[in-house]
């Protein structure tokens, strides 16, 4: 098949939401409709309980949290949609944030009861920055919940953005009884099933056919009168819009339930964008170029406990991966080939001959990769808006097994590779230092390091404000400053000079008083400085 009809075929996204909104519920559900699981991870008895089929870490099944990115594909009436449930909790904020350069659009879900809430704002926030298209999707109908006008409003001035509903719900809590198709001009009333598809579903082809009443009762006529209100007060629903990031079409339903699912599901493969040209340092790189590309967005040691491995996530932006191909590792200089590229379906992954522009694939990694690594067949290029953020809780790793030390090296090492923390090295004594953006990641980084390296330690709170990365031409002054802030310079892993500044008043002092050193919170200077 030719590269471009490949293209066509592939729709790539992730959903992200607040915690607790049901965004691994609605993966789920995805998934069911595409085939790919036969049953969902519900409750099905008080004794029976399935785990989420994207959450693979055995600590997200403890606690019953997403902390890292899931990568599945599958395929959904001729499309192969490649979807990355990203984690909600704000202390895993980073890798949602890297895994939103992956993609070409978004699910948002929100909580029907709770509305726009603090991370549903930080990662629109995100979203926009990019233009990303946004698709909403307004969870928990079957529970009592605010009332959808006021919630499209808050969505409107929270999230600044304009919305179009899309579908609309027929009541809510224990009387919700389905959603009306907007777009279709149709009506799907949902049997309650938890754990599979519904094949049963009713449709109306208008909102005048009596027997709407019959089954409804004055819900008929409220639906009638909301349906009219929408039409008065909302735009049309243009593509165009949509596409650029201005307008986000709404969907109301109950994932857990079922309801409104397909509807969502339907129109998204309809709309939402096939893959996009990504940044480089030469210029934008398009998908149907001929010559390969692809950048690494997410490292993830472990992922198969058994086997000890070290997974390296690569979005294909351009032409066409082959599995045995050699490819130019761009940071590196040097030339790579993979005989096992895998595709993914949560914990379960299979390898594959050759990938495309969209899909998310696998490569089994020796140590070659860091985040924001570029592999291409032509031109050497770099691309960009991949970066690691700045730290702002930190912790000095104190060994409580010498006998482990090897054990914990290569721990530290590979969980931080991983991008969801950062490794400082102090002297004397190249102390090991983890800075993070959230204190849950300590106890993940904790309970990692045991389980899966059998390695134990502390980690003692360091009063810092901040990382900062340190450049500059003038070497002199920056032996001068390394020399008398010893106690607060560090090497990062790459052995880049960085400032733990113990206050925002000490950094702003460094930067009078260090006037050629430019102190960077986030790393694209590493982009820089390789272009």
């Amino acid at each position: 098949m030719a590269l471009k009809e490949e293209i066509e075929k592939r729709k790539t996204f992730a959903i992200i939401s607040h915690p607790d909104a049901g965004k691994t519920t609605l993966t789920e559900k995805f998934l069911l409709f595409g085939g790919a699981i036969q049953t969902a991870g519900a409750v099905k008895s008080n004794k029976i309980k399935k785990t989420a089929a994207s959450d693979f870490m055995e600590i997200e099944r403890q606690r019953g949290i997403s902390v890292a990115t899931s990568v599945m594909s599958f395929e959904y009436k001729g499309h192969l949609i490649n979807l990355l449930d990203t984690p909600g909790h704000k202390d895993f904020a980073e890798d949602t944030y890297r895994t939103l350069t992956a993609v070409d659009s978004v699910i948002l879900v929100v909580d029907s009861a709770n509305g726009v809430e603090e991370q549903t704002k930080k990662l629109t926030e995100v979203c926009r920055m990019r233009d990303t298209p946004i698709i909403i999707f307004v969870n928990k109908l079957d529970l009592e919940g605010r009332d959808p006008f006021d919630l499209l409003e808050e969505l409107e001035s929270s999230l600044n953005i304009s919305v179009r509903p899309l579908t609309w719900p027929i009541n809510k809590g224990k009387e919700f009884k389905g959603v009306y198709n907007l777009h279709e001009k149709h009506l799907n009333l949902f049997e309650v099933n938890k754990t599979k598809v519904s094949d049963d579903v009713l449709s109306f082809s208008n909102l005048e056919d009596p027997e709407l009443d019959k089954l409804l009762g004055a819900d008929a006529d409220q639906l009638r009168e909301d349906v009219e209100l929408i039409d008065g007060v909302y735009d049309r629903f243009e593509r165009e819009p949509y596409a650029k990031g201005q307008v986000a079409p709404v969907f109301f339903g109950s994932a857990v339930n079922n309801f409104g699912v397909k509807e969502l599901l339907d129109l998204f493969i309809d709309i939402a964008p096939t893959p996009l040209p990504r940044e480089s340092n030469k210029g934008p790189v398009s998908p149907e170029q001929k010559d390969f590309s692809g950048f690494i967005f997410k490292i993830h040691a472990n992922l198969d406990p058994n086997h000890r491995d070290r997974i390296a996530f690569l979005r294909i932006c351009s032409g066409k991966f082959e599995r045995n191909k050699f490819f130019q590792h761009t940071r590196l200089n040097k030339k790579l080939r993979f005989s096992s590229p895998y595709s993914f379906l949560a914990r379960e992954k299979s390898v594959i001959d050759e990938a495309y522009p969209g899909d998310v694939i696998g490569l089994y990694d020796t140590g070659n990769f860091k985040i924001g690594d570029t592999l291409s067949e032509g031109d050497e290029f770099q691309f960009q808006g991949i970066p690691s953020f700045s730290p702002e809780i930190f912790r000095e790793v104190i060994n409580t097994d010498p006998m482990k030390s090897k054990q914990l090296e290569k721990g530290v090492r590979q969980l931080t590779d991983e991008g969801v923390a950062q490794l400082f090295i102090q002297q004397p004594g190249s102390k090991k230092i983890i800075g993070t953006v959230g204190e849950l990641q300590f106890e993940v980084i904790k309970y990692r390091l045991n389980h899966e390296y059998g390695a134990s330690c502390d980690l003692v709170h360091r009063s810092f404000h901040k990382a900062c990365w340190i450049t500059t031409d003038n070497k002199e002054q920056l032996d001068d400053f390394m020399r008398i802030k010893a106690a607060e310079v560090a090497l990062d892993k790459d052995d880049n000079p960085v400032f733990l500044a113990p206050s925002a008043w000490m950094l702003q002092m460094a930067e009078e008083g260090y006037p050629d050193l430019k102190f960077h919170v986030t790393s694209e200077f590493k982009t820089a400085q390789e272009a």
